[in-house]
């Protein structure tokens, strides 16, 4: 019987190159994706035979931390896999208090994906190696961890006025002109931006900074 997964995540690239991962292999079967988790647990309602959803973290609207917890708590017999680009220390330790049964990232090649999932529908728990390692540490010192994002961004003092300027919900053109820039110059900071915050939208760059104190 074919393992029905759900993706959830804000970047439509990112869906795409997921789903192109596991079409090499027959056994899966594609039941929906979703943007954010909101969007995820509203689909369930109508779909819930599902095996494993395969959640981002960072999203607008409902993130991923949140929509597992809920999740797993309604659904308690679907598998949660974090796919994502972070492996920070807290995010990891959020995600596995929520009830993530395995933590991802999404470089991963798809052999090593379709086994992470196996290894977890099986009852396992599926990890890179150095998610498992951080994972260790954290189980063997809970307290020890501390969220440094701030440090960790390195972002310029003018990236975060532009940031303060995106969070106004300026336009490009209107935060150039305050800031006396040209709009590609603009661009340019907004593209250094989502790197270092790793994001992939202004709603999300705006929401991270705000919890990150950054703004």
């Amino acid at each position: 019987m074919p393992i029905r997964y759900v993706i959830v995540d804000d970047n439509s690239f990112l869906i795409h190159s997921t789903k192109e991962k596991l079409s090499f292999f027959e056994d899966f079967d594609l039941r929906f994706t979703a943007n954010n988790g909101k969007e995820c647990l509203e689909n369930l309602k109508d779909n819930p035979h599902v095996d494993l959803v395969l959640m981002d973290i960072e999203m607008p609207v409902m993130n991923g931390v949140d929509a597992t917890d809920i999740l797993k708590k309604t659904y308690p017999q679907i598998k949660v896999i974090m796919l994502t680009v972070f492996d920070n220390d807290e995010l990891i330790f959020n995600a596995i208090q929520a009830g993530a049964d395995g933590y991802l990232l999404k470089d991963i090649d798809p052999e090593s994906l379709k086994k992470g999932i196996e290894e977890t529908i099986a009852g396992g728990a599926a990890m890179t190696p150095s998610i498992a390692q951080k994972t260790l540490r954290l189980l063997r010192n809970p307290g020890s961890f501390e969220l440094k994002d701030q440090e960790q961004f390195q972002l310029s003092a003018r990236e975060v006025e532009v940031l303060e300027q995106l969070g106004k919900g300026l336009s490009y053109t209107k935060i150039a002109d305050n800031l006396f820039l040209s709009p590609s110059t603009v661009r340019k900071h907004i593209e250094n931006i989502y790197k270092k915050l790793q994001v992939h939208s202004k709603l999300e760059a705006v929401e991270k900074a705000k919890r990150n104190n950054l703004i």
